[in-house]
């Protein structure tokens, strides 16, 4: 992991030649060899790079994103994703670092739903619930991809067919995933499946973030915006509820900026059942069209992350649960509360939730989400 395939990426990251036009670098994708699984299978790494903006770096396998580099307020890049330099790190990593996950992101109850009066049952891979897809998510599975063209610039385009009855879901479900960066300092990701049976959908990102760079500290003094007068409170177990509780008088009111660390340790029931923030918001606005539902700032860098999705909630963690023991990118060990996650998606345990946001695909439908990650600066 450590040293030849990490060569690879810090290569690819920093000397890759590209075509300039009107003395701006044109827009390009670099497709490297990233390693290769256990199996024998090729995996390969995809660098972005728009002309102006950030710089991702992806990999098809669990369609990780491996790198996000963008400049800080003086010009400096630095890379803001935690994760590693080389694939061995990915294999069979447990905090989901950079990947897609699904076929539902998140939580369902005691790994069962019911569906056209069939109950399913899926792995328990998370106490007494499904998380994430299960024992072999799509965060593990090796994409098909290639670059892909699109009216917001060069990207890369995933595809991976989830078969009937894997990890106990029901149908044959067709998933395509489309990363692209703009000259807007933006990295944009399409979401879109279709099934050829009624199943249950809920794709996400799980990029976790720290806009001083992967590997500087904690993100305590990070400054959070949520557009969201609700959230779902949750069980002991991190499975909601059903109540939308407003966020008015609690911990979870970030509809004023405030810093991540200011309440984050609070005597409240719901922040013990998280060990700090691990809980769905739910967003203003309308669901399935594209809006501002967040922002981060980090003070030092002058770095701002604003998020924008036409999906109903979204879900932030905030690395309870790292503890030091991962060693990423550079040699740097990801401690508790490192990083902050935010991921938009339909609510945890939808499909045990009628009067939650349906995650529901039937065939002749098309599921399609799509949710844009933007990095400026606050100028000063």
């Amino acid at each position: 992991m450590k040293t030849m395939t990490s060569t690879i990426l810090l290569t690819a990251l920093a000397v890759i030649s590209r075509p300039q036009v009107g003395g701006t670098e044109a827009p390009r994708v670099e497709k490297r060899s990233f390693g290769t699984t256990p199996a024998g299978e090729a995996v390969d790494l995809y660098v972005l790079k728009a002309a102006r903006g950030v710089e991702a770096a992806i990999t098809n396998y669990g369609g990780i994103v491996v790198s996000l580099r963008a400049p800080d307020r003086q010009g400096r890049l630095a890379d803001i994703v935690l994760g590693f330099d080389s694939l061995q790190g990915y294999l069979g990593q447990k905090g989901y670092l950079g990947a897609i996950v699904g076929r539902y992101g998140n939580r369902i109850a005691n790994g069962r739903f019911s569906l056209g009066g069939v109950e399913y049952t899926l792995a328990r891979n998370n106490g007494p619930n499904h998380l994430h897809g299960g024992v072999h998510g799509f965060h593990e599975a090796v994409w098909k991809g290639k670059e892909a063209s699109t009216p917001h610039g060069a990207g890369v385009e995933l595809r991976y067919t989830s078969a009937d009855g894997e990890e106990g879901y029901p149908g044959n479900l067709s998933v395509i995933v489309t990363y692209v960066p703009t000259d807007a300092g933006e990295l944009l990701i399409n979401y879109a499946a279709t099934t050829d049976k009624p199943t249950v959908v809920n794709l996400t990102n799980h990029s976790y973030f720290n806009l001083a760079g992967q590997g500087e500290g904690d993100v305590l003094a990070h400054e959070l915006f949520i557009d969201a007068d609700r959230f779902t409170p949750v069980d002991e177990s991190l499975i909601p509820t059903g109540e939308l509780r407003a966020v008015a008088g609690t911990p979870f009111d970030f509809r004023t900026p405030a810093a991540i660390g200011a309440r984050i340790d609070a005597a409240d029931p719901q922040i013990g059942h998280g060990k700090g923030y691990d809980h769905n918001w739910v967003l203003n606005g309308e669901a399935g069209k594209l809006r501002l539902v967040a922002r981060l700032r980090e003070p030092r860098s002058g770095r701002v992350l604003e998020v924008q999705t036409t999906e109903p909630g979204v879900q932030v963690y905030t690395g309870n649960f790292l503890d030091g023991s991962i060693v990423g990118k550079q040699g740097r060990a990801y401690g508790r509360r490192s990083a902050i996650c935010l991921e938009t998606q339909h609510f945890p345990d939808s499909p045990n939730k009628p009067a939650f946001p349906s995650a529901v695909l039937k065939p002749g439908e098309r599921y399609q989400t799509t949710t844009v990650y933007r990095v400026t600066t606050d100028g000063k």
